[in-house]
This record gives structure tokens, C-alpha cells and sequence, in this order.
């Protein structure tokens, strides 16, 4: 166990504050320029199709999310940094083309209109927004290394910086580009792109210092293979949780009216996941301070604190006036939608609460580094979407509902199953806690 003094729920709230704001800042991009594809021909139809096309992008992106933890791991040196880097930036590479080969209209469309089901109406924005985000997707294994070199230098707060730019440049441009009448789908990509092409060379200039200050080491530096391997579950688990997004979006959309359900559920989802994404930063504290004893519960407790705070917070876009500016002047939305989109908030507020729980879970199989039992949480959540799913669909419940539920049960039975494997486990593997100090899902 770790020798180090307990850590005060200051001392956690302080650590903690700057990851979630810069998680949260991240995902708020999204809902940012959503007004931006929404005042184009098509209206609520191509936030739908945007929303749906940047989760299968991030599905093919996940390897970069797992690469922070890997580099914690292997980018303490510089020989180690430049090994890790070249390998993310390699296989950022073949993920793009990848995306590029799904993009021929043959694939496309079996993609997103047969796999996934969507309604031609939203098909259409879907196929161009993947098309059109390529360079994003490179831009995120770009941005990798230099935020894992802040890591570990403790500097989470300057990380945090470059991110913050870029929501706040995105808040900017939003409301210019559709003043100036550059809305549709494709708008709302260059909308994005423009302000993580900055945030990615201010984490290059940020991270410079931290660079020079990598020392040498005498010892051999990991292979380009061994760092893959490592990576390759983590990937494979954030895979799973990715797959039951799109999962889940296919059973909405063969629900009663998909192309009202859609855009109501993205838009309250909207606010939401930049709630869980803050989440899942408890991963980070459970790493940063490990538990000082097998009853150590501290982490837990915050978890639980910070996911029920998060959870409430989207509910605020909820109350009168602020619910019509919000979804009916920006978003665009109907405002005979206005009760569907207030009740799908409310189902989603166990949805961040959840996830906290999970990344605290998550946090502890990785502080006793133990992999599997990540991945076989993931591929829990996986099989929960699935269940739910059918389970709701032939119970006739309504789509708006079947996401937060199912995401919400997901999360549950992801943690439940990793707390098993973790209590069952005959000894604890070598902690990771002294070396790691971030981790999280960043796009």
C-alpha cells in the first residue's frame, strides 16, 4: 500500500476541479456548436446526425483515450516520450484511414443506415460529419503526448488552460459562424476544428518546459510493440463502452418516431455527458491517491459526492425561461418538445452519479494493475446496453428513456462486475499509483 499521508477532501477537491473542468470544457464544445448545425437545411435533424457521427468517430479514436494512461506508464523518460509518441502518432495515422475507407458511400451507408439504423433524414448529416472529421480525429492523437508530459510533471491546471481556450474560442465562433450564415454540418466541424488546432499548439508551447526537463535514462527504452500491447486492452475496453453508444443510439432509433426522439435525446445528452466526462476524472484522484488500507473508502466517498453534484447541474437548463432560451432560441428545438426534452434530462441525472462510480472502480483495477478486469467491466456495460435495450424496445418504452436508463444501468453493472473480480482477486498486483497522476477520457 501507499506510504504517503492521507490526502485531505481539500487536497482532492483541488486536484480534482481542474480535470473536471477541463473534461467538462472539452464535451461542452459539442453542445456549443450544435446551434451551428442545427440552423442549417434540416434543422434538429443534423444535430442528430452530427451527434451520432462524432460517437462513431470516437469509437475509432479510442486508442488515443488509452494512450494516457500508457504514457504515464512508459513517458517518464525521453526516450520513453519519444518512443510513446511516435507510436500514438502511428496508430492516430491508421485510425484515420480507417475512417477514410468508411467513408466510401457504400460503407457509409451500411454503417450508419443498416448497422445503426438511422432514418435517411439523419443518415445524410451523418456520413458528411464523418467524412469532414478527419483531421479532428488526427488532431486528438496529436494533442496526446503533450498532455501526458504535463502530466506527469503535476502541471494538470496548465493542461487545463489550453482546453478552456478552447471552449472559450468555440463559444466565440459559434454565434459568428451562424451570424454569418456558415451553419449545416459541415460548418459545425470546422466550427470544432479550428479551436482544437489551437488548443493543440498551446499544449505544444505549454508542454516545451516540461519536454526539456525529461531526463535520459541508461536503461533500454521500451519497444514500439510493448507499448501497444499494453494499451491494446485498455483500448479494447474503451472500445466496448463506445460500441454501446452506438448500440444504444440503434435501438432509439427503431423506437416509435426516431427523427423527433433523436434530436431531443442528443440535445439533453448534450449537457449530460460533459457531466460524465468530468466524471470520469475520478479515475485520476483514485490514481493520484491510492487507498492507505483495503478499507480505505475516501476516494468512494468523493466519488460519490462529485457524481451526485454533477448529475444535478444539468437540470439548471431546465427551469422556465432558461429551458426556451437554451433548447428552443439556441438549439432550435420545437418548443412542443420542450416537456420530452425536460424528461429526458431528469432520466439522465443518475448517468454521471453512475459513471463516477465506475471510474472510481476503474481507478482501483488500475492503481492494482489489472487490466482484465477493466476490460471485463467494459464488456459488462456492453452486455447491459444490449439487454436493456431489447428488453425496453419489446416493453414498448419510449427512446428518450431507453438511453439514460440503459446508460445509467450500464455504468452500475460495469462497476459491480469490476468490485467482484477486484474482492475475488488472490493478491494484488504492483500499484501504479506512485507513477500515474492522469488518466481520463479526453476529446
Amino acid at each position: 500500500m501507499s506510504m504517503t499521508s492521507p490526502a485531505s477532501n481539500w487536497t482532492l477537491v483541488r486536484f480534482f476541479v481542474p480535470l473536471a473542468i477541463q473534461a467538462a470544457s472539452q464535451a461542452l464544445c459539442y453542445p456549443l456548436v450544435a446551434m451551428v448545425a442545427s440552423r442549417g437545411p434540416g434543422g434538429p435533424l443534423n444535430l442528430a446526425g452530427l451527434a451520432q457521427a462524432n460517437i462513431v468517430m470516437f469509437f475509432f479514436g479510442m486508442s488515443a483515450i488509452s494512450y494516457v494512461t500508457t504514457g504515464m506508464v512508459f513517458a517518464k523518460t525521453r526516450e520513453g516520450y519519444q518512443k510513446f509518441r511516435l507510436v500514438t502518432l502511428l496508430t492516430g495515422l491508421a485510425i484515420i484511414v480507417i475512417q477514410a475507407i468508411l467513408c466510401l458511400p457504400p460503407l457509409a451507408h451500411v454503417l450508419f443506415g443498416k448497422i445503426i439504423g438511422l432514418p435517411s433524414s439523419i443518415e445524410q448529416p451523418a456520413r458528411i460529419v464523418f467524412l469532414v472529421s478527419i483531421p479532428l480525429q488526427f488532431l486528438f492523437f496529436v494533442r496526446i503526448p503533450y498532455f501526458v508530459v504535463m502530466y506527469i510533471g503535476k502541471a494538470t491546471g496548465k493542461a487545463s488552460l489550453a482546453t478552456i481556450g478552447r471552449i472559450a474560442l468555440t463559444a466565440l465562433l459559434s454565434p459568428l459562424f451562424c451570424t454569418l450564415g456558415l451553419v449545416g454540418p459541415v460548418w459545425a466541424v470546422v466550427c470544432l476544428t479550428i479551436p482544437v488546432t489551437i488548443e493543440v499548439l498551446m499544449s505544444g508551447i505549454f508542454a516545451a518546459p516540461f519536454l526539456a526537463s525529461l531526463e535520459s535514462s541508461p536503461e533500454t527504452p521500451p519497444r514500439a510493440g510493448e507499448i501497444f500491447w499494453f494499451n491494446l486492452p485498455l483500448s479494447i475496453g474503451g472500445h466496448f463502452l463506445s460500441i454501446s453508444a452506438i448500440t444504444l443510439a440503434g435501438f432509439i432509433a427503431r423506437a416509435p418516431d426516431p427523427g423527433r426522439i433523436l434530436p431531443v435525446y442528443y440535445l439533453a445528452l448534450g449537457l449530460a455527458n460533459p457531466m460524465a466526462f468530468a466524471a470520469t476524472r475520478i479515475q485520476t484522484i483514485v490514481l493520484a491517491f491510492p487507498p492507505q488500507s483495503r478499507s480505505d473508502r475516501q476516494t468512494l466517498y468523493f466519488a460519490l459526492a462529485a457524481g451526485f453534484v454533477l448529475g444535478i447541474l444539468p437540470l439548471i437548463f431546465t427551469v422556465p425561461n432558461l429551458i426556451e432560451f437554451y433548447y428552443v432560441k439556441l438549439q432550435k428545438l420545437t418548443p412542443q418538445d420542450l416537456q420530452l426534452v425536460r424528461m429526458t434530462v431528469v432520466s439522465l441525472l443518475f448517468f454521471p452519479f453512475s459513471v463516477a462510480i465506475r471510474a472510481q472502480t476503474e481507478g482501483l483495477a488500475a492503481w492494482q494493475k489489472k487490466p482484465a478486469t477493466v476490460l471485463a467491466g467494459h464488456a459488462l456495460f456492453m452486455v447491459t446496453i444490449v439487454t436493456t435495450g431489447f428488453t425496453f424496445l419489446k416493453m414498448g418504452m419510449p427512446g428518450h428513456l431507453i438511453g439514460p436508463v440503459g446508460l445509467t444501468l450500464g455504468s452500475l453493472a460495469s462497476s459491480a462486475t469490476m468490485r467482484l473480480f477486484l474482492r475475488r482477486a488472490k493478491e494484488r498486483a504492483i500499484p501504479v499509483g506512485q507513477t500515474t497522476t492522469s488518466v481520463g477520457q479526453i476529446r
